[in-house]
């Protein structure tokens, strides 16, 4: 009989540089530790929010598979005499494995026949291997940084608060550190922390989504990509678009004109990597040397807008807006006064500068270095040149 497994491990907030891969090795993994332990299924499919990890597999067959152990022993020509009767090194190989010579098989291998004893092996209750299967994968997702927590030994990405563990709408029992596996989860940890209930996967889902909590990634980027689209045409602007920005305020969940004076590239990079913000561009106007080229948000007008997402509801958006202007703007005054104090400084006395740095002892300096680039680049260039020309 099939039924269905939901795994979900509960913890604090997941950094969101580590949460696409933690589902991806999840998966991996439960893939991995299934076949190896003979358990058949029909998918296995994983999630993550900021504050969970969720395994589902569907069709999780209730036991085992049975499988045949194999123990190979001595060659045949010396277990067996001429006449076929076992000799001493049968006799002992059978007595070690507690079996009668009569129960001793021969087998072909590469390098010719051999004695073997074989056995099958009942595969146990489904139920009973995950309470020892599923702990041991949860500890083996690896992180570039893992912590301990309380007074046990288990290490994870970050505490774990809880776990969520049903088969067959049945808890399965285990523990890690201190926590015991249970049939609830928990919705959005500010607007709906009660625990409550999951009985199936339809529920689990349904019962997520009205407290908050939006399992599926793709659903969450798909709702923040609307939502921000539908912000810019309010301003006449267009979000700059970057999937990798997008990855991360998922899985995450109007500035002064003064600034607009900064290269495009130097509050962009402010906007997205210090803040995670969406720069927005004019969407009226053209620029560039041909429509295609003008249909680029990075050859169009910077605004001065951005546009982030808030985790949670507020009752005032206004109060929000201003404390990441604040934010933003210190972020841009620290730019532009950096900006500033490069430039006043010509690119060519930067680089005399290099002659005073030393990159290696036995390699010179940093000057040194960039000649050599130099001269690298020079000399690929011209070979690449004379081949391209050839072909």
């Amino acid at each position: 009989m099939e039924k269905e497994l939901i795994l979900e491990i509960g913890t604090e907030e997941i950094p969101a540089g580590f949460l696409e891969g933690a589902i991806e090795n999840l998966h991996s993994i439960a893939e991995r530790e299934f076949k190896d332990n003979l358990l058949s299924y029909r998918d296995i499919n994983t999630f993550g929010t900021p504050r969970r990890l969720v395994l589902r597999v569907t069709d999780l067959s209730d036991k085992q598979s049975d499988k045949i152990d194999e123990i190979v022993g001595p060659p045949k020509r010396i277990a067996y005499d001429e006449s076929g009767t076992p000799t001493k090194a049968a006799i002992g190989f059978a007595k070690s494995q507690g079996v009668d010579t009569k129960d001793l098989v021969v087998v072909s291998r590469e390098k010719g026949e051999f004695i073997a004893v074989k056995r099958e092996i009942k595969g146990q209750k489904t139920k009973n291997v995950l309470t020892e299967l599923l702990p041991r994968i949860i500890v083996s997702i690896p992180f570039r940084k893992s912590m301990r927590w309380g007074d046990n030994d288990t290490t994870f990405v970050r505490p774990i608060r809880w776990i969520l563990c049903i088969y067959g709408r049945k808890i399965v029992p285990f523990g890690l550190g201190d926590i015991k596996s249970d049939s609830k989860t928990r919705g959005h940890r500010f607007m709906s922390p009660k625990p409550f209930q999951v009985k199936n996967w339809e529920e689990y889902v349904t019962e997520l989504e009205r407290r908050f909590v939006i399992l599926d990634g793709k659903k969450r980027k798909e709702i923040i990509k609307r939502d921000i689209e539908q912000i810019g045409k309010e301003i006449d602007g267009i979000p700059l678009w970057d999937e990798e920005l997008l990855e991360t305020v998922a899985n995450l969940v109007d500035f002064d004109r003064e600034f607009l004076e900064l290269p495009k590239e130097v509050l962009i990079s402010v906007m997205k990597n210090q803040q995670k913000y969406f720069p927005v561009f004019s969407n009226s106007g053209k620029s560039g040397r041909n429509n295609k080229e003008a249909e680029s948000p990075l050859l169009k007008q910077l605004l001065p807008h951005f546009i982030f997402v808030c985790g949670t509801p507020v009752k005032d958006s206004q109060v929000v807006i201003r404390g990441n202007e604040r934010v933003i703007k210190a972020r841009f005054t620290d730019a532009q006064f950096f900006f500033k104090e490069d430039t006043k400084t010509p690119l060519s006395e930067k680089l005399e500068k290099l002659r005073s740095m030393v990159f290696l002892s036995e390699l010179g300096t940093y000057r040194d270095k960039t000649e050599r680039t130099e001269d690298l680049s020079e000399f690929i260039g011209v070979r690449l040149s004379t081949i391209i020309r050839r072909y």
